[in-house]
């Protein structure tokens, strides 16, 4: 039942103030559920039914808090700046933090639908409430007509018929004319509210449903499932956590002596983190009192890293509302006071401690499963992890599908190979690159072979010729017909340098026979001992530092 004693409802504010305050301050329709779903949290409301029909343009939010007498609506929901903490206050009856400071996050309800409709009663009342037309609130601004002079609009229940039913108590929001706000799909709205409440982790007895469906950690489950790593801040206790059941190691932990909480995760590809048919993400976001208060907190201290695009997260700073007068949130809610002390605080952590332990571990971590690292972290070369990426590729030709009967123990057999492969990979490369630029070198300045290299070159064609012709293969399988390709680093370095000994220095050749053994064990994909790699390593940086002086300047007999 309507109560009709008091029907005159008016803002208690310049309706020109209110205009700028309410329907140009909110831009994201999230940000106005918020508004709602804040405002039910603070009349202590157990749950909040969000009901969205696309076809009818039209949406609802009703709450079961402690709703409003006529004299709370007007007093209180109608005045604007009226905040619940102005007498000191700063928890419900059930002791949860007020959400609402400043008095105008109410006005967000103003800039997402055509007509909006309030009806609200306490356990002991009718119902009480008013109409806000837009287009009517547009011609009194335009007419600059006083509060007094635009009273809201009288209302029709009938709008409310099945939303009444069974309702005790609390606050329905009816909006009508809002199709723009309403054009994403109902799955992305859910999988938003689930990204930006965490109302459960103050009061578990608080729920949100959008049409009639719970919204929980199961809309944003494709999001936890593709979660690789986790690192928790001090005491993380959060409900997304025990859901992340595809994890590749155990969480890591994080400390600081600020009063956070939370985590910071990584996904397998960034593609992961995309919301599915929208443009937006998930990012890290700083939550107060379990509500989202500024979104993508990284914008603030971009670093430029690859690590960014995989890694979101949820931090929890609750201290930052301090109940003081000064608010640190903007008055769109939407974002932080850049300015605000504790949120500096944060900023300076997240740059200089957590995010660089959280960028080194996470580039150790997939390069121990294999997967593209941080190519700035100095941890390997540029060309030790394109070896690994080619591995990595490589490997995914021969991984057996799933459910294979040999599956676990070939993908054993793979990790096993993938440093040898990325030694391999990188050691052939420089053989190729040093043996074969040494020849380019013999053949643009046409030096001179020795008859006894002339003579292997013919003994290698002989052999060659022979296989080929039990191979049944008539074609040419070299491109080069000079025949240096059958040469090895000894040969082609004694041609280069024209001698075993160059200006009774050690020379490239005497390198070159330290080289030949292990280098023939990379040629034929064998494996190397540790030793054996060692001992590669520091020859091959005498043979690369002595072929490019060597190419650098021509021969001396050259004109």
């Amino acid at each position: 039942m309507l109560d009709q004693d008091k029907e005159n409802f008016r803002f208690e504010i310049s309706l020109s103030v209110l205009n700028h305050l309410g329907r140009n301050l909110y831009r994201n329709f999230i940000t106005v559920l918020g508004e709602a779903i804040s405002n039910a949290w603070d009349a202590d409301a157990k749950n909040v039914w969000i009901d969205i029909n696309r076809e009818t343009s039209h949406f609802s939010i009703k709450d079961d808090g402690i709703g409003m007498s006529a004299e709370d609506f007007q007093t209180k929901f109608l005045k604007i700046g009226y905040s619940k903490r102005s007498d000191g206050a700063t928890q419900t009856n059930r002791k949860r933090p007020y959400i609402g400071a400043k008095g105008i996050g109410k006005l967000a309800l103003l800039s997402c639908a055509k007509r909006i409709s309030i009806i609200s009663k306490k356990d002991d009342t009718d119902y009480v409430g008013g109409v806000i037309d837009n287009s009517g609130l547009d011609k009194a601004i335009t007419q600059d007509l006083t509060p007094e002079q635009y009273p809201l609009e009288a209302l029709d229940l009938g709008l409310f018929k099945n939303l009444t039913r069974d309702h005790r108590h609390g606050t329905i929001i009816f909006f009508e004319g809002a199709k723009e706000q309403i054009k994403n799909s109902v799955a992305h709205i859910r999988k938003m509210i689930a990204l930006s409440f965490k109302f459960a982790l103050i009061d578990k007895e608080f729920s949100i449903f959008v049409n009639d469906k719970e919204v929980t950690f199961k809309d944003i489950q494709d999001v936890l499932d593709a979660t690789e790593f986790t690192w928790l801040i001090n005491e993380a206790d959060d409900l997304f956590l025990p859901e992340m059941k595809k994890l590749k190691a155990s969480p890591k932990r994080l400390t600081t002596t600020l009063s956070l909480t939370g985590f910071i995760a990584s996904v397998e590809k960034p593609k992961n983190l995309k919301i599915t048919g929208t443009d937006e993400r998930a990012t890290i976001d700083l939550f107060v009192n379990g509500r989202l208060r500024e979104k993508n907190i990284l914008r603030h201290i971009p670093s430029q890293r690859v690590v960014e695009s995989y890694i979101y997260g949820q931090i929890h700073f609750d201290a930052m509302d301090t109940g003081a007068t000064i608010d640190p949130f903007t008055s769109s809610r939407e974002g932080v006071v850049e300015d605000d002390r504790n949120f500096a605080a944060l900023l300076e952590y997240l740059k200089h401690d957590a995010l660089p332990a959280i960028f080194d571990q996470w580039d150790d971590l997939r390069l121990g499963r294999g997967e593209e690292g941080d190519e700035d972290n100095p941890r390997k070369t540029k060309k030790q992890r394109r070896a690994r990426d080619l591995y990595a590729a490589a490997r995914e030709e021969y991984e057996p599908d799933e459910g294979t009967e040999n599956k676990d123990e070939v993908d054993n057999w793979l990790d096993y190979l993938r440093s040898d492969a990325e030694y391999n990979i990188t050691s052939y490369v420089d053989c190729f690159l040093s043996e074969n630029l040494l020849r380019e070198y013999i053949r643009t300045y046409k030096l001179p072979l020795t008859s006894g290299i002339s003579k292997e070159i013919s003994e290698w064609q002989g052999r060659e010729a022979i296989n080929l012709g039990a191979a049944n293969i008539s074609y040419a399988v070299r491109r080069d017909s000079d025949g240096l390709t059958y040469l090895g680093m000894d040969a082609l370095a004694v041609t280069v340098e024209g001698s075993k000994i160059a200006n009774g220095n050690q020379s490239l050749w005497t390198d070159a026979i330290q080289f030949k053994p292990v280098r023939n064990v990379v040629g034929h994909t064998g494996l190397l001992t540790k030793n054996a790699k060692t001992g590669l390593t520091l020859t091959f940086e005498n043979i690369k530092s002595r072929v490019r002086t060597l190419i650098s300047s021509k021969p001396k007999s050259s004109p």
